[in-house]
């Protein structure tokens, strides 16, 4: 009889579960999309955890529907989702408030408060990182400082696809993949940091179990097998957060190997033998989800967010017809360098290697000749340039790179990748099948069900290369001098960023 794992990625947009064979195969896939985030004030961003259960047994159950499989036929089930979110519970496992999500930007007092309390070098020092508003400590210190009356009966706290994991099996755990985007995590030697938590004054009691990412933590319990029509009984591995789980499932998972990966946000992940660690935290320090591997990860905080911005604020045009294909197309006929204009994509201010929420976006170098296909190529060469800045500091660190592999929407657009293999200045590759952090969940759940001795052999077997684009040399060189003129963008406009944000008007000389 054959086995299938099941994967189930917990996403911000909705749950996706995909079950996988033993011959390499995805047998079936479903999505159930969740309520969008809400924000009751500027800058919050909050979700309902019951809404994450819902979707994510329904989209369990349409998937074994699909596959016309019976609850006995998977063996294994493995979660990946979201990192960063902090869902409150009170002593009998009852969610207290909304879960705050890993966008929110409430929380920057608390970081001010533990760079003084704690200290900016001693943080790296602790967790490799350094206190920024996304971490789920901050949450926690903004909970506490703003809702007592719910900090009174606040007892523990998990990560999103975690309560996934307590709805299903009952049980509090977390892996450490996921663990390092809290800030609690000591990420260089893989266990919680008594040192922090006696620091801020957390009981260690409201902290998760640890485990590797595909070590076995939890069974489906009784009722956890009757909302998702799971067995009861089906092991549970801890899984990843969702950028250590899609990296599993493109393959990254050994040093030198690297992804950049383009959705709404655009992050550059690297595998490491090591805890590296960048002393001026512009680059985030987590353990992988392979056992004695770290990774390093660059994040742009508005990547394809900033192609979308542009083609809907197209679409408010009563002439305006067009889709992205359409644009792309417009920018393909463009020359590279789009003549002279850049972008600096700081929709959503930027991470790095700015860490600067204040920034701005900006379209810099426009004439009157430019058309709609150069702005259009100037946003993908400088999601592009951003996302080389992360690069940029790989090199500086001495972080290897032996391959880079794309994802996300800048995988799928043939422009876009021939421009990313231009401005990094290296071969750059598709793999056949791009499934995401449901597919590295999927992965992890066959290892620990020995389909494969290890996640090395898992990504060997399942994830293939279907297609190398190089870069064009006479191209690479007019790219690296616009990189060198992108990057003397933010240093420029960083003034005119803070006064701007703070409602000032730049001063400008007679």
């Amino acid at each position: 009889m054959k086995s299938y794992s099941l994967g189930l990625d917990v996403g911000t947009g909705g749950t996706r579960a995909i079950i996988f064979g033993e011959d390499d195969a995805i047998i079936s896939s479903a999505t159930r999309e969740h309520q969008p985030f809400v924000s009751p004030h500027d800058g919050w961003a909050e979700q309902h955890p019951e809404d994450w259960w819902s979707a994510a047994a329904d989209a369990v159950r349409d998937c074994i529907t699909k596959a016309e499989l019976d609850s006995q036929d998977i063996v294994c089930v493995g979660l990946a989702g979201q990192m960063h979110g902090a869902v409150l519970l009170d002593e009998d496992d009852q969610v207290l408030r909304p879960a705050i999500i890993w966008c929110d930007q409430r929380t920057q007092q608390e970081c001010d408060w533990l760079n003084q309390v704690v200290g900016r070098e001693r943080l790296i020092e602790l967790t490799c990182n350094p206190a920024l508003t996304n971490f789920t400590l901050t949450k926690l210190l903004w909970v506490r400082n703003h809702e007592p009356d719910i900090w009174r009966r606040f007892r523990s706290f998990l990560l999103p696809k975690d309560y996934i994991r307590l709805r299903m099996t009952g049980e509090h755990a977390t892996d450490l993949a996921d663990a390092s985007g809290t800030l609690m995590l000591d990420v260089a030697r893989r266990r919680w940091s008594s040192e922090l938590m006696a620091a801020v004054g957390l009981p260690e009691s409201c902290l998760p179990r640890l485990f590797e990412s595909g070590e076995v933590c939890a069974r489906v319990s009784d009722e956890g097998a009757r909302a998702t029509g799971l067995r009861p009984g089906t092991p549970v591995v801890a899984g990843a957060g969702d950028q250590a789980g899609g990296a599993v499932g493109l393959g990254i998972v050994r040093p030198g190997d690297v992804s950049a990966t383009i959705g709404t946000s655009g992050v550059v992940f690297a595998a490491t033998d090591r805890p590296a660690m960048d002393v001026q935290g512009r680059v985030h320090t987590f353990c992988h989800a392979v056992p004695e591997r770290w990774h390093l990860m660059g994040v742009t905080q508005a990547a394809g967010l900033s192609l979308r911005w542009f083609r809907d604020l197209l679409a408010g045009s009563p002439s305006y017809g067009k889709g992205y294909e359409e644009l792309i197309d417009e920018a393909g006929a463009t020359p590279a360098g789009a003549d002279g204009l850049l972008w600096a994509p700081y929709l959503m201010g930027e991470r790095t290697p700015h860490l600067d929420p204040k920034a701005r976006g900006a379209l810099v170098g426009l004439s009157a000749s430019h058309t709609r296909g150069h702005l259009v190529r100037a946003i993908l060469e400088g999601v592009g340039f951003s996302l080389k800045d992360t690069l940029t500091i790989f090199d500086q660190m001495k972080v290897p790179i032996r391959s880079v592999r794309l994802g996300g929407g800048g995988a799928r657009s043939p422009l876009w990748r021939q421009i990313q293999a231009d401005i990094y200045g290296h071969e750059v590759e598709i793999v056949d099948a791009e499934e995401g952090a449901a597919y590295g969940a999927a992965l992890l759940a066959g290892v620990a069900q020995g389909v494969w001795s290890s996640i090395e052999e898992a990504c060997d077997c399942a994830v293939h290369i279907a297609k190398r684009v190089q870069p064009r040399p006479a191209v690479v060189t007019a790219m690296q001098r616009q990189y060198r003129i992108y990057r003397a963008l933010y240093p420029a406009l960083k003034p005119i960023f803070a006064q701007l944000t703070n409602n000032e008007s730049p001063e400008i000389g007679n």
